[in-house]
C-alpha cells in the first residue's frame, strides 16, 4: 500500500518505463521545515562545492550545493532518518540503497537562469542501472517552474556530454567519449515531456540517466527551494570519466568497474 511505503507497483512500473514519477506526500511537514532551517543554515555557511548561476546584475539567483550531509545536522538527519532511502530502494527494487550526494538547489523568484537539458550520470563516477535522485520540494511548484523530464530517455542507451550550468555551454572530453545532447527545446513536440505541480511532502523520484532540466522562475513570485538525495543500489559500481568526476572519492577508492563500496558513501536504507 501506498500509506506504508510512500508508492505502489504502479509507481514502479511508471519508473522503470519513465525514468521519473511524481509520489504524493510521502515526507510529513517536519522533514521540510528541517530542510528549510538547514538551508538557511547552508547559505549562511556555504561548502566548497557551493556555487551561483546568476550573473551579477540579473535578477533572482540561482544557488547550488552538495556534499554537506555530514556537516549540515539537518541534511544528516534527513538522509539516515526520512522516508528517502527506503523509497529510492524500493523504487530501484534494490534491496540496499547507498547515499551518494545530497544537493540542495534554491531558485530566487525572478530568476531567469534555467538548467541545460542534461543527464546527471555522466557527472558521476558511477555506472549502473540502479541509480536514482529523490528530489523534495520545500516551496509549492507550479508545473512551469517544475524540473522536466524527456519520458522514456533512460532507456536510449546513450550518455549525454555534460553542460556547464552558467552558460551551458558543453565541457571539452575526448572524441568518442559522450555524445551531444539532443535539442530538446527546438524539438519539443517529439519527446513526451514530463513535469507536475508539486507541494512540499511530494518527491519526483528519477534514474540518473533521465535526460532533464529545471526551468527558470521569472514568472514566479515565490522561492523555489529543493533538496535532491542521490542513490545507488546493489549493481553500482565505480566508474572513471575522462574529466572532472563528482563527488570525490577518498581514497582507498574501488577499482574501476568495481562494486561501489566505500565508508564514506554509507548505506542507509536494506529491504
Amino acid at each position: 500500500m501506498q500509506a506504508e511505503r510512500g508508492f505502489t507497483d504502479s509507481d514502479i512500473a511508471d519508473y522503470e518505463a519513465d525514468g521519473a514519477v511524481c509520489l504524493r506526500q510521502c515526507f510529513p511537514a517536519r522533514w521540510i521545515d528541517a530542510l528549510a532551517a538547514g538551508f538557511e543554515r547552508n547559505m549562511a555557511d556555504p561548502g566548497p562545492n557551493a556555487s551561483c548561476f546568476t550573473p551579477a546584475g540579473n535578477p533572482g539567483g540561482y544557488f547550488d550545493d552538495f556534499g554537506n550531509w555530514n556537516r549540515i545536522a539537518e541534511y544528516r538527519a534527513f538522509v539516515f532518518d526520512s522516508p528517502a532511502a527506503g523509497i529510492a530502494g524500493g523504487l530501484m527494487r534494490s534491496r540496499t540503497a547507498r547515499l551518494f550526494l545530497e544537493n540542495m538547489l534554491i531558485k530566487e523568484p525572478g530568476t531567469l537562469e534555467a538548467s541545460p537539458w542534461h543527464q546527471d550520470l555522466p557527472y558521476y563516477c558511477v555506472d549502473g542501472a540502479q541509480l536514482c535522485s529523490v528530489w523534495v520540494p520545500l516551496d509549492p511548484v507550479p508545473r512551469s517552474a517544475c524540473v522536466e523530464f524527456v519520458a522514456g530517455s533512460h532507456r536510449w542507451g546513450k550518455l549525454f556530454t555534460p553542460r556547464r550550468f552558467g552558460d551551458h555551454s558543453e565541457y571539452s572530453y575526448p572524441a568518442g567519449t559522450f555524445v551531444p545532447a539532443p535539442d530538446v527545446e527546438s524539438e519539443r513536440e517529439r519527446h513526451r515531456i514530463l513535469s507536475w505541480d508539486v507541494m512540499p511532502g511530494d518527491c519526483i523520484v528519477f534514474h540518473m540517466r533521465s535526460l532533464h532540466r529545471a526551468p527558470a522562475t521569472a514568472h514566479l513570485t515565490t522561492r523555489r527551494r529543493a533538496f535532491s538525495t542521490r542513490w545507488i543500489g546493489d549493481d553500482a559500481i565505480y566508474a572513471v570519466r575522462p574529466g572532472k568526476m563528482y563527488p570525490d572519492v577518498p581514497e582507498p577508492r574501488p577499482a574501476p568497474g568495481q562494486p561501489f563500496d566505500h565508508p564514506d558513501f554509507p548505506v542507509v536504507w536494506r529491504g
